[in-house]
């Protein structure tokens, strides 16, 4: 189902590219990280092209909450002890100067997108101590933060953090305002890069400068991006004639939910799970049982679901795609928090590629490596991914598709074969290859989605074989015969 964005606004179409093109700067992805990129160096004089795979904001940005904070979980403590205050102290500063960034954009262009200014709080029905901690870390960094144990959630709490003066909006209004004098081509894949020269199903684009704001890089070498990160889903219900907040919430309990308002809707969002690890199902019922709960007399109008890539020290990946591509820049790693760090992605590379100093480039740099942040998720990733690479050799799938139910998905094997097969409730079969493209991991069923998820990397594919999600770029109906 689409989200209540897309439902409330539609972006006119672009037409595809025609091969053979040049330009100072090619931005691959029209979300929103690569649209602010392009707007920047746009602005600046600069001839940019934005190349996107589908449609104008179809992936993560119009899936997102929409939520512009700096407060990204239990987040200042952590980086105060694994960091240091000084790079604590920048991801702080940056955050905060992304959200000032959108109001001016905003004033200055006169967008009508529903911006507005108010708290945002983070909280436990269980433990103060953590919240306390996190407090006094986000203070002592400058922020406008304090612990306090008063809110509007309709269930008890033993506290939260609340930042002051954070920030929401509709993201598909802001993009289709920044968006109106830039060079996009719509439903011009990307297939491959190589140097200066980018290949994609239409043709090639030679640019002096590649951003790749593609969410998951899909170059896996150089960078190796596929082993510093992981990506993650998570659930929203849209609820009419629900309780109206007075800020944005979100919960650091197992299991627990997030809140925000957009006008009279409340978007209730939670249900999270690494990508690939949702075999059971069941995070849209559990959002639906908490709405019954808390609201029972609410409507559930929309639903939907998106992606996060994790990076492993919690820090985006921004700047330098590699040491070895100077040319080549990169966006990645946003963990549930993309509208500021596309901000800051933006803000950063257009000042990179111009040649100008920016006093976060060093915290963001791709090439960094903060052991002590680092190596516990480092570790838990590769055994995941070797998990997901060998899984085919231990794993019994189904000896037939007789032996499916109606209405699920299961690995099925034919010969030395194993597929990806989805019996409808009609009985119909769907049958997709079991190895997905990326890396040769096996696929998992993911049936709040009815998709096939990969548990390595994150790439999805629909029952039928068409891509979802990347950091796959092969857009095709894997068949028994392939």
């Amino acid at each position: 189902m689409e989200s209540i964005w897309s439902e409330e606004v539609t972006i006119p179409p672009r037409k595809e590219m025609i091969g053979g093109l040049n330009t100072q700067v090619a931005v691959i992805g029209a979300g929103m990280a690569g649209l602010l990129t392009a707007f920047f160096l746009t602005g600046r004089g600069y001839n940019v092209i934005v190349l996107e795979a589908e449609r104008i904001a179809g992936g993560q940005t119009k899936h997102t909450t929409a939520k512009i904070t700096g407060q990204h979980g239990l987040i200042y403590d952590k980086l105060i002890r694994n960091c240091g205050m000084e790079k604590a102290g920048l991801y702080a500063e940056a955050n905060e100067s992304a959200i000032r960034e959108y109001q001016k954009i905003i004033e200055e262009k006169n967008i009508e997108c529903d911006f507005q200014r108010l708290p945002s709080f983070l909280y436990s029905e269980k433990h103060a101590e953590p919240l306390m901690a996190e407090a006094d870390a986000a203070a002592a960094l400058g922020i406008k933060a304090y612990f306090t144990r008063k809110n509007k959630l309709p269930f008890p709490t033993a506290g939260a953090v609340c930042f002051e003066d954070q920030a929401q909006f509709h993201p598909l209004k802001f993009i289709r305002a920044i968006g109106e004098g830039l060079t996009v081509f719509e439903n011009s894949r990307v297939i491959s890069v190589k140097q200066h020269v980018i290949y994609t199903e239409r043709g090639t684009v030679t640019a002096e400068n590649i951003v790749f704001a593609t969410h998951y890089p899909f170059i896996n070498a150089p960078g190796f991006y596929f082993i510093r990160q992981h990506q993650e889903r998570s659930y929203v219900l849209a609820l009419s004639n629900a309780e109206k907040l007075d800020g944005m919430y979100y919960g650091i309990d197992k299991e627990a939910l997030s809140f925000r308002n957009s006008g009279d809707i409340l978007l209730l969002g939670g249900g999270a799970h690494r990508t690939g690890e949702n075999r059971e199902g069941g995070s849209y019922e559990m959002l639906r049982k908490e709405a019954r709960k808390l609201y029972p007399n609410a409507t559930e109008i929309a639903h939907w679901s998106a992606q996060d890539c994790m990076p492993h020290d919690e820090i985006p990946f921004i700047g330098k795609y590699s040491k070895f591509r100077p040319y080549w820049y990169v966006a990645t790693g946003f963990k549930k928090w993309g509208m500021t760090s596309s901000m800051i992605s933006a803000m950063l590379i257009s000042d990179l590629i111009q040649g100008k100093e920016n006093k976060y480039a060093e915290l963001f740099k791709p090439q960094r490596f903060y052991c002590r942040a680092s190596m516990k998720n480092l570790l838990k990733d590769l055994g995941k991914s070797t998990k997901g690479l060998v899984k085919g050799s231990f794993h019994f799938p189904f000896s037939s598709v007789e032996k499916l139910p109606e209405g699920h998905g299961g690995i099925v094997r034919k010969g030395l074969k194993r597929y990806g097969v989805y019996k409808d409730e009609q009985g119909i079969i769907h049958q997709i290859s079991a190895k997905c493209p990326h890396m040769g991991c096996e696929l998992e069923w993911n049936p709040d989605e009815l998709s096939w998820d990969c548990p390595c990397h994150g790439s999805r594919y629909d029952y039928d074989g068409k891509l979802l999600d990347n950091p796959a770029q092969i857009n095709k109906h894997y068949t028994e015969n392939d």
